[in-house]
């Protein structure tokens, strides 16, 4: 069990990432490789992903090199998942470069302790490895993990929405209230299942909050207490646009959903809105905003997540795009209204 203990100052401290970081996404969907749990929400990434990592002949990479680095167990180096990662890949990538020689000898040591580290990983701790490793991480996450950045971004500002309402009904707590089934908030201390017993106490550090696209199940945090702290933890399995309708390409799908009050709907849900609010908004009543948003969600362009007693509608990556494109109310083919 992980115990993380609050204080006042904590709770004030406490913020959500505005962006999916990288490296730790990295981690996480190695370790997607490595078990079959939670493999079924994944399933369509997995599959594309083996196929391209093949094509690239990466493949021996993946298994000899960065597998073993990132075992899925109580423990993976922390110099791995920086912090300077929040700001982007580049930052983050740089920061594994230069982590101090002792640094990166202790968490191979402790590595071996617990999970087994392969015979080269001492060698890290030298430059010339520690820059093929950086390699490794960069070609990895081109072949892995950009593919899907619009898709991830898209989850998290689901998420982030989701959790502003949280703070403006509650404060700080009603974001920690609301992460869902992994994790349990009873002031002072957030708790969550863990491969062992630990109590991380902030000491008015605060914590920053890092929904996951690839973590499933058990929230992750640093082993070191030292470092600033974090804690990585799980987008919810809610439908979300991982697979769009073959024939929007057409455009015959769009044309039929941009009408005036769908066109309104769409507008709308850029900042998160319940079904109310859109009904508010396009002025029509609730049961017709939800026969709105659910052509739009069907049509892959809004995504629907529960909050609470109501749902929270936002956009998905293509309904962004359609808005960026310059749609607007006046646009619309359909002539519903």
């Amino acid at each position: 069990m992980l115990r993380i203990h609050f204080t006042d100052a904590d709770l004030t401290r406490t913020r959500i990432g505005t962006a999916p970081d990288p490296l730790w996404e990295i981690c996480m969907s190695l370790h997607r490789f490595q078990t079959r749990q939670g493999r079924w929400a994944h399933a369509d990434w997995f599959r594309a992903t083996r196929t391209r990592l093949h094509a690239k002949g990466f493949s021996r990479t993946l298994s000899t090199f960065l597998l073993p680095l990132v075992p899925r167990a109580a423990y993976f180096p922390d110099f791995l998942t920086p912090v300077e990662a929040a700001e982007g890949l580049d930052s983050g990538l740089d920061a594994v470069l230069n982590t101090p020689t002792r640094r990166v000898l202790h968490e191979v040591s402790l590595l071996d302790r617990t999970s087994g580290a392969p015979d080269w990983a001492p060698r890290l701790a030298e430059p010339d490895l520690r820059k093929e490793l950086v390699r490794a991480l960069r070609t990895y996450h081109d072949i892995a993990i950009a593919p899907y950045g619009d898709r991830m971004q898209a989850r998290l500002d689901a998420e982030r929405a989701t959790q502003a309402r949280a703070v403006l009904s509650s404060g700080a707590e009603g974001i920690l209230r609301s992460l869902g089934p992994a994790l349990r908030w009873r002031r002072p201390v957030l708790s969550a299942t863990y491969p062992k017993e630990r109590d991380l106490y902030l000491g008015g550090r605060g914590l920053l909050l890092i929904p996951s696209y690839f973590c499933w199940g058990t929230p992750v945090t640093f082993h070191s207490a030292t470092l600033d702290p974090v804690l990585l933890y799980p987008l919810s399995q809610e439908p979300h646009p991982s697979a769009l309708p073959e024939d929007l390409g057409s455009g015959a799908p769009l044309a039929a959903l941009l009408g005036r009050t769908r066109a309104c709907v769409l507008r709308a849900v850029t900042s998160g809105a319940t079904t109310g609010e859109l009904a508010r908004a396009a002025g029509v009543s609730a049961s017709s905003a939800s026969q709105h948003t659910a052509a739009l969600r069907r049509a892959g362009l809004l995504t629907t997540h529960r909050n609470a007693a109501s749902v929270l509608h936002t956009l998905t990556p293509l309904g962004a795009a359609l808005l960026r494109g310059g749609y607007s109310a006046g646009q619309g083919t359909s002539g519903e209204r």
